[in-house]
C-alpha cells in the first residue's frame, strides 16, 4: 500500500540532492505533467520509495512554484488547491477551519496537521486551540503533501479524514539559499530566509525564518500581524543511516477576525449594513483593544486585543535512521514544544436594534429614573437610536481572553523489513507515543458597542424625564464583566502499537493494508465555578472559581485499520481502491471544561476509489469516495445577553457523504496550462435528533438527512496560465467557486453561494532574482463562510432575521515580493 508515515528511511531533512531542486522550482517543459512521478512521503512507511503514481489513495501534492504562485497567507489558504476539502481562512492567519470529505468538524479536528512528517501537535484540535495556531508557512518550507483519507488514520493520531505534511527544504550538495521580502498594501512589510550549506565530514546545517507587520486587512486601529520565527536545522549523513536535530522557536500575534453585521436586503443581496464596510471592516478597535476587566476577586484582568492569537512556542525536534543489518531498518523521530498561546478577541455575541435592546433592559431601571439612554464612553453624547451611524444598531461583544499553556513530548519509532514470499512485503512495526500537559483558563466580559468600522464603547444611563444623565449602569462600556470564567489542568497520555505491509504480488498489482491500537488516558481537575453579584449591573452575575475542584480520569481504546489495492495497468494509468475503519478518540478537550461531560468514541467507514492518468500535456486524478461518520459530537455555546452566561447546546449524530473529487493540469502547449479541482458531494446528516425544552416543554428537533453545517455540495477552482518570455514572465488568475451552505444543522439560516477572483504574476530579472505580484479577492467577493457561532450551531437564533452576524472573506488586498536565489 502506499502506506508512507511521518518518517521514511530514504527520506531524512538532510539528505543529498541536487542544491539547484531547492532554488529552482520551475518545472522545465518536457517535466510539467509528470507529478504522478513524484516520491511520496506521507501516510506510508517502508523500505522501498513509492511514487505518486504507485499509491493506492488519494494524495495532492503542491511542489515550491505552484506554492509562490498561489502566496497562501495561512495554513489554510494553502489548502484551497486540495478537493475534496472545505477551506475557512477568513478568521485570519490562524484559527481556520478544514472540513475534509463531509465531516463537520470545525478547526483540525478531522485531519492532523504534520510538520517534516511530525504532528506539529499531538491533538490538532484542542479547542481554542487548533495546530494551525502553532504554524507557520514560511520559505524554510519546500512543498506540501496532502492526504485525504486512506491510511493516514493508521500511521498518526487524530487524523481520520486526512493528513497535512508541509515538507521543509532540504540540503543539498552545494550551499544555497533564499531570500524574499514582501510588501501589501494593507502595512505588510515581511522577510523570509534561508540558507543551507554541506560541511565537512557529512555534515549539514541550515537556517531560515521569517519577521512580518501589518495592519491587518481588516484593520483594527493597531497592528494586527506582528512577529515570526527562526529555525536552525544541523544533520549528518553517516554510513548506514542520517541523523537529524532541529530548533524553531516562534513568537508572533494574528488578528482573530471574526463575524461582522449583515443585512439581507429587499432585492436578495447580503451585504454590510450601512455605516459598516463589509470588505475592510471590523468590531474591533481602539476603544476595545485594552481593557481592564474587573473579577469577583477583587483583582483585574488585563484583556490585550493587540494580543489577538499570541503564541510563544519552543520546538525540538529529533530525527535518526539506521540501518540494523540483515534488512532491517530503524526511523525513530522525536517533537518536544513548549507552546503558550494567549488568545483575545472581540466576539460579537448579539446583534438587535438599540431600540429592542434598551426595552429588554427596562426591568434595570432605577428608583426615581424616568428612562433609559445609550451614550458613547467617550464623548457622552446621546446614542440616535433611529439611525445612529445608518443602522441604529448596537452589539453586545465579548471580550474573551483564553490562556493555554502546553508542553509536549512526542515519540514515533519504527522498524521495517522487505520480505520475500509470494512477492514482496514491505512491512512497518510502530511505536507511538505522546503526552501533553495542558492548563486552561477563560475570563470574558461582554461590552456594548455601537455598529460600525473599529466600534465604540457605549455606556447604559439611566436619564431623567428631561433627559439628564442620573447614574450609568454599566462600567465604562462594560454590560457585564465575567460572563464566562474557566480554570482547569489536564494531562493526556497516548501510546499506540500500529503494523503495515505493501505486498507487491505482480509488476502491476500491489496490496497493502495496516492496522492501529490507540489508548488514551486523560486526567486532570477542573475548579468548580459560583456566580457572585457585587452589587451593580455589570458586576451583578460575575462567575468565579470556588476553589473547590473536580477530578477526572478516563481511558479509551480502539483498533483502526485499512486495506487498499493500486493496479498500475500501464505505465501512465493506474486504478486504486481502498477502505478503512477510522477512529477517533476524546481529547482533552472533552473533559477540561466539562468534567462531567461523557464523550464518546467518533468512529468512521471510509470507502475510495479512484483513476489516476499522466502523459506529457495531462495530469489526471479523479476519485470517488464515501464517509459514514459516526457519533460526531455537536456542542456549542449560545450567548444570552439577559442570563449573562453562554448555554451549552450538545448532541451526536451520523454523517454519510458521498462524492467526487477530481484533480487535474493540462499542458496544451509551452506557453498555455490549466489547473482545475472540483469536488461534487452530497453530506448528510443522520440520526440527528434532539429534544430541547421550549416554553417548558419537550420539543422534539429531527434533522435527518439535512446538508452538514457549512459544507458545500459543489467547489471547484480554476488556474489558467500563460508563460512568455522564454518563460521568465509568468501570469495567472484563479476562479474559486463554493455551493450554497448553511449556518446551523438545522439549515434553517442559508449561506448563499459565491466565488472569489485571485491574480499572481512572476518575472525572472534573472535566473537568481524573481518579483511577484498578488492581487486577492479582485472583485471584492463578500462570500460568507460562517454565521454567528454565538447564535447556536444546531438552530441558529438568527432563523428569519434579515440583520445578522456573519463572517465575509477578507477584501481585496495587494502584494508584491522580491526574491534572491543564490
Amino acid at each position: 500500500m502506499a502506506l508512507l508515515g511521518s518518517l521514511v528511511f530514504a527520506m531524512s531533512p538532510v539528505h543529498a540532492q541536487d542544491a539547484s531542486s531547492t532554488t529552482d522550482a520551475k518545472p522545465k517543459p518536457d517535466e510539467k505533467a509528470k507529478n504522478l512521478d513524484g516520491i511520496v512521503v506521507t501516510a506510508r512507511s517502508g523500505v522501498e520509495q513509492r511514487t505518486k503514481a504507485e499509491t493506492s489513495y488519494s494524495i495532492t501534492t503542491i511542489d515550491e512554484d505552484r506554492l509562490r504562485m498561489q502566496a497562501p497567507t495561512s495554513v489554510t489558504e494553502a489548502m484551497k488547491s486540495v478537493p475534496g476539502f472545505w477551506v475557512e481562512a477568513s478568521g485570519g492567519e490562524a484559527s481556520g477551519n478544514i472540513r475534509a470529505r463531509g465531516i463537520p468538524v470545525d478547526g483540525f479536528g478531522s485531519v492532523n496537521l504534520l510538520e517534516d512528517g511530525i504532528p506539529v501537535q499531538h491533538d490538532p484540535a484542542l479547542g481554542y486551540l487548533n495546530a494551525d495556531q502553532a504554524f507557520r508557512l514560511d520559505e524554510t518550507i519546500e512543498r506540501v503533501e496532502v492526504v485525504r483519507g486512506g491510511p493516514s488514520t493508521i500511521f498518526y493520531s487524530n487524523a481520520p479524514a486526512g493528513a497535512i505534511n508541509f515538507i521543509p527544504r532540504q540540503v543539498g550538495e552545494t550551499a544555497s539559499g533564499v531570500a524574499k521580502f514582501t510588501v501589501g498594501d494593507y502595512g505588510l512589510t515581511r522577510g523570509d530566509f534561508w540558507y543551507g550549506t554541506p560541511l565537512k565530514g557529512g555534515w549539514k546545517i541550515s537556517a531560515g525564518g521569517f519577521y512580518r507587520t501589518d495592519t491587518g486587512i481588516r484593520e483594527p486601529g493597531f497592528n494586527a500581524n506582528d512577529g515570526g520565527q527562526i529555525r536552525l536545522n544541523i544533520g549528518k549523513d553517516f554510513q548506514g543511516g542520517s541523523f537529524d536535530f532541529d530548533v524553531k522557536h516562534m513568537d508572533d500575534k494574528v488578528a482573530l477576525y471574526l463575524g461582522i453585521p449583515m443585512r439581507t436586503y429587499p432585492n436578495g443581496d447580503i451585504k454590510a449594513v450601512p455605516g459598516f464596510d463589509g470588505n475592510y471592516g471590523t468590531i474591533a478597535g481602539p476603544e476595545t483593544e485594552h481593557v481592564q476587566m474587573k473579577m469577583a476577586n477583587g483583582g483585574l484582568y488585563n484583556f490585550d486585543n493587540a494580543d489577538g492569537t499570541h503564541v510563544k512556542r519552543d520546538q525540538l525536534t529529533l530525527k535518526f535512521n539506521l540501518d540494523l543489518g540483515d534488512g532491517w531498518k530503524l526511523a525513530e523521530s522525536m517533537r518536544y514544544d513548549d507552546t503558550h498561546t494567549q488568545r483575545n478577541g472581540v466576539f460579537p455575541n448579539t446583534l438587535q436594534s438599540a431600540t429592542a435592546f434598551l426595552a429588554a433592559n427596562q426591568k434595570y431601571l432605577p428608583a426615581g429614573a424616568a428612562g433609559l439612554q445609550l451614550r458613547y464612553v467617550d464623548s457622552g453624547k446621546v446614542y440616535n437610536t433611529a439611525n445612529q451611524n445608518g443602522n441604529g444598531l448596537v452589539v453586545v461583544a465579548g471580550l474573551r481572553g483564553v490562556t493555554m499553556p502546553l508542553k509536549e513530548f512526542i515519540n514515533d519509532t519504527r522498524v521495517m523489513r522487505q520480505f520475500d514470499f509470494g512477492g514482496t512485503h514491505d512491512v512497518t512495526m510502530g511505536y507511538y507515543y505522546a503526552r501533553f500537559d495542558q492548563k486552561f483558563s477563560r475570563y470574558s466580559s461582554s461590552a456594548l458597542t455601537d455598529v460600525r468600522d473599529n466600534a465604540l464603547l457605549l455606556d447604559l444611563v439611566a436619564v431623567d424625564a428631561a433627559g439628564n444623565p442620573l447614574s450609568k449602569l454599566t462600567d465604562n462600556g462594560i454590560y457585564r464583566y465575567g460572563y464566562e470564567w474557566e480554570n482547569a489542568s489536564g494531562r493526556s497520555t497516548t501510546n499506540a502499537f500500529y503494523l503495515s505491509d505493501e505486498w507487491q504480488v505482480t509488476p502491476e498489482l500491489r496490496i497493502d493494508g495496516g492496522a492501529r491500537w490507540e489508548q488514551v488516558n486523560t486526567r486532570g481537575h477542573t475548579e468548580q465555578k459560583q456566580q457572585v453579584n457585587q452589587g451593580t449591573l455589570a458586576t451583578s452575575q460575575m462567575w468565579t472559581g470556588t476553589g473547590v475542584f473536580v477530578p477526572w480520569d478516563h481511558t479509551f481504546n480502539k483498533l483502526g485499520w485499512t486495506l487498499g489495492a493500486n493496479w498500475q495497468f500501464s505505465d501512465r494509468q493506474g486504478l486504486f481502491g481502498r477502505w478503512t475503519s477510522a477512529f477517533r478518540l476524546p481529547n482533552l478537550s472533552s473533559y477540561i471544561t466539562s468534567p462531567a461531560a461523557t464523550p464518546i468514541i467518533q468512529t468512521m467507514k471510509l470507502g475510495e476509489i479512484g483513476y489516476k492518468y499522466t502523459d506529457r500535456q495531462f495530469d489526471i486524478y479523479a476519485t470517488a469516495f464515501y464517509t459514514k461518520y459516526n457519533n460526531v459530537g455537536f456542542s456549542n455555546a449560545v450567548f444570552n445577553a439577559q442570563g449573562n452566561s453562554s448555554t451549552v447546546q450538545q448532541g451526536y449524530a451520523d454523517t454519510k457523504t458521498t462524492g467526487l473529487e477530481f484533480e487535474g493540469s493540462w499542458f496544451p502547449v509551452n506557453w498555455f496550462d490549466v489547473q482545475v479541482t472540483a469536488t461534487i458531494q452530497d453530506p448528510k446528516y443522520k440520526g440527528l435528533r434532539y429534544t430541547e425544552a421550549v416554553a417548558g416543554a419537550p420539543v422534539l428537533r429531527n434533522y435527518e438527512d439535512n446538508q452538514l453545517i457549512r459544507v458545500p455540495k459543489q467547489s471547484y477552482r480554476v488556474v489558467p496560465g500563460v508563460n512568455l518570455l522564454d518563460g521568465r514572465l509568468r501570469l495567472q488568475v484563479s476562479y474559486e467557486y463554493e455551493g450554497q451552505r448553511y449556518v446551523d444543522t438545522a439549515n434553517s439560516v442559508k449561506l448563499p453561494s459565491y466565488d472569489v477572483w485571485n491574480a499572481s504574476a512572476r518575472y525572472d530579472i534573472s535566473q537568481m532574482c524573481s518579483l511577484f505580484f498578488y492581487v486577492d479577492n479582485i472583485t471584492n467577493s463578500l462570500g460568507l463562510t460562517e454565521g454567528n457561532p454565538r447564535a447556536g450551531e444546531l438552530q441558529s437564533a438568527d432563523a428569519g432575521a434579515n440583520t445578522f452576524i456573519a463572517r465575509p472573506i477578507l477584501g481585496r488586498a495587494y502584494r508584491a515580493a522580491i526574491m534572491y536565489r543564490f
